[in-house]
């Protein structure tokens, strides 16, 4: 992620909440009566019952199919969402319908960017917050903000006490936020070995020990009530392979395919393969003296030891047919010996433009040991810790697009690489903002704001209300943050660096680096409802991370965003515009907008806040609407479901969308 993502460490001030309307990452309330998940834990026991005596064909066709769910370990709802509502349709419908009617989510998830913040007069934070929130959210502190919006008990007096509309809205969110607690299993996990899990930090090791012990379990299961044995694993965006390699290793011994666009990654996966043992290393047999008579020769003569010199004055001699091999070992490639019984990895190097994998699939079928065993045709599963972007798309669709790919079990990350299916704004979508070109960014393809493969996956978000629900990247970014983990030292250092970008681009628009950008396309018209910040916005320009020493003062920040600014070879024509008309400013002059601008920070905090809490519901819509593909799907798709995985402390994006093909008659 960039520099503008937040902190996910886990934050002490967790605190445990009891109903719906307490936290959007429970699954809600222990009193609420009737619910999905009670009337599926009274059924399932009269199925059992049913399915125990004689006379089991007597069990209803839906008793059968929720006794299947039962031994699949499926979760008792398809999405978790919380308690207090009585159905799926109920939770999809209201959840659909609140993302298109409410002014101040709209507002908050879309129609409004933390750059503008102070580049119209007055600045967002009166112009966009409800007046009667304002005095609330200035007297608030941070932490107690945070914990107001996430953690604190409704239904208890509250000090300062906040405005009723604020309260109504806090709970909505709660309410549409899909519940992100985590289980852990009672027995204990398959331990990584050392060798597997070198080059992984706690987060990755948390991930892949959970997700793999996931997939070899819901494997387990397709092939006992489906009678499907999964024989390959295809890894979408493969990276280095972290989780390929831990399923390819005992105990779980899986036949992966790896899928990675980056030759380094590969490269680099393959040297940790042949640390884990998965691969071998290759035996190279060479003549000792020739070899260090190469590596002396790399070294200046002068620097040469005693040794080197006599093996310098006593050269080794060969014959003309021979050719010796100095080739350093990173360009060995390693050796994968398929061998029945033990995992095997394959990688294919390509970028995917589609959920497509018959390239994928005709390079599996020449396994060698698919003839001599054999095994057949294969039965790929879909498997993905967060894959970028349309990525995810990719790996659903697959379920759909190949008669070879049984099941899925895909999460998702970095929904601001997701590109746009419904193409820009329409009138109907009054607070969304254009998806912006940054001035000194890369030229983005027209392609991408209609682009099939991009959001909403579903026909049902596509179609809504003849208009579609479209989330640009705004949205999309903030749904990728993770509220719940900021502690108060991070919180403040985060805080900080957005307040400084704030600031400095009210500063390129007084000095003409940008300019005020119009989305009605009226740059003359210069009245209230031009000025608008739902209207207008300002030209982006991409800063990225900066030296540490950089965020101590906001004097340090310009001078460090000047810097690199000028020195980027990248963007060399906007270089010029920035020596042009900052390179004159004064310390003088940065330091009466510090003056000027510092007291507003509170406000900038606490609509920061605002934000991140409310793109909760953009995640939301997101995972329902993958979910919602699938079920389109029912003439292919057995059955779908959303579920964490990850403890959402050590991982924020710990929602796996899992899908299972129907049986071939």
């Amino acid at each position: 992620m960039s520099s503008t993502s937040p902190p996910t460490s886990c934050t002490s001030r967790l605190r445990r909440v009891t109903s719906c309307s307490d936290s959007p990452y429970r699954a809600g309330s222990d009193s609420a009566a009737w619910t999905d998940s009670t009337r599926s834990a009274r059924s399932s026991a009269s199925v059992l019952r049913a399915c125990s005596r004689s006379d089991r064909a007597d069990a209803s066709s839906g008793d059968v199919e929720l006794l299947v769910k039962l031994r699949m370990r499926r979760p008792s709802k398809p999405l978790p969402y919380p308690d207090c509502w009585d159905s799926t349709e109920a939770y999809v419908e209201q959840l659909l319908e609140f993302a298109t009617t409410s002014d101040i989510f709209q507002v908050l998830c879309g129609g409004v960017h933390i750059l503008d913040f102070f580049t119209n007069d007055p600045g967002l934070f009166q112009t966009v917050i409800p007046q009667d929130w304002q005095r609330y959210l200035l007297e608030c502190e941070p932490m107690e903000f945070l914990d107001f919006l996430m953690r604190d008990d409704l239904d208890k007096a509250l000090d300062p006490q906040p405005p009723e509309s604020l309260l109504k809205y806090v709970r909505e969110i709660r309410r549409f936020s899909l519940a992100r607690d985590f289980s852990p299993k009672k027995e204990k996990l398959p331990k990584l070995t050392r060798m597997v899990s070198v080059g992984m930090k706690p987060k990755k090791m948390h991930e892949v020990s959970n997700f793999a012990n996931y997939v070899d379990t819901l494997a387990k299961d397709i092939a006992t009530e489906y009678q499907k044995n999964i024989t390959h694993f295809v890894d979408f965006g493969s990276g280095q392979n972290y989780l390929g390699r831990a399923l390819a290793s005992s105990p779980y011994n899986k036949q992966i395919v790896a899928v990675e666009g980056r030759e380094h990654n590969i490269i680099g996966a393959k040297e940790l393969d042949m640390h884990a043992g998965v691969a071998e290393k290759p035996k190279v047999i060479r003549n000792k003296k020739l070899w260090m008579q190469k590596l002396d020769s790399m070294v200046p003569e002068d620097q040469l030891d005693e040794k080197a010199l006599r093996r310098a004055a006593n050269p080794a001699t060969i014959t003309n047919e021979y050719v010796p091999d100095f080739r350093p070992r990173s360009e060995f490639e390693a050796i994968y010996t398929p061998e029945e019984g033990k995992g095997f990895i394959r990688y294919i190097k390509g970028r995917l433009e589609s959920g497509d994998l018959t390239d994928v699939i005709s390079q599996i079928e020449q396994d060698p040991l698919a003839e001599e065993n054999g095994r057949g045709d294969p039965n790929l599963m879909a498997i993905s810790i967060h894959s970028c972007g349309n990525l995810s798309h990719y790996g659903i669709r697959s379920l759909i697009l190949n008669p070879r790919v049984q099941a899925i079990a895909i999460v998702g990350c970095c929904y601001n690489l997701m590109t746009e299916r419904l193409g820009p704004p329409t009138y109907k979508i009054p607070y969304m903002r254009p998806s912006l070109q940054a001035l000194n960014g890369r030229v983005v393809r027209e392609s991408e704001r209609r682009d099939p493969q991009g959001f909403p996956m579903s026909d049902r978000l596509c179609s809504y209300n003849d208009d579609g629900i479209r989330l640009n990247i705004t949205a999309r970014m903030m749904a990728c943050q993770a509220p719940q983990n900021w502690t108060e030292a991070e919180s403040d250092a985060f805080f900080t660096r957005h307040f400084y970008r704030a600031v400095l681009q009210k500063m390129f628009l007084d000095k003409g680096v940008i300019t005020k950008v119009y989305h009605n396309g009226d740059v003359a018209n210069s009245d209230s409802s031009g000025q608008s910040p739902f209207n207008m916005s300002t030209n982006p320009v991409i800063i990225g991370s900066l030296r540490k020493s950089c965020y101590k003062s906001f004097g340090s920040y310009v001078r460090g965003a000047i810097s690199k600014l000028t020195t980027n070879s990248e963007y060399h024509e906007y270089c010029d515009i920035i020596r042009e008309k900052m390179m004159d400013v004064t310390d003088e002059e940065i330091a009466r907008y510090a003056e000027s601008y510092g007291p507003r920070k509170r406000e900038l905090s606490a609509v920061w806040s605002l934000m991140a809490f409310s793109a909760i519901v953009t995640e939301s819509l997101i995972v329902t609407d993958r979910w919602l593909f699938l079920r389109q799907h029912s003439e292919l798709v057995e059955d779908c479901w959303v579920e964490t995985v990850f403890d959402y402390r050590e991982s924020p994006r710990n929602l796996v969308v899992v899908g299972v093909k129907r049986p071939i008659p």
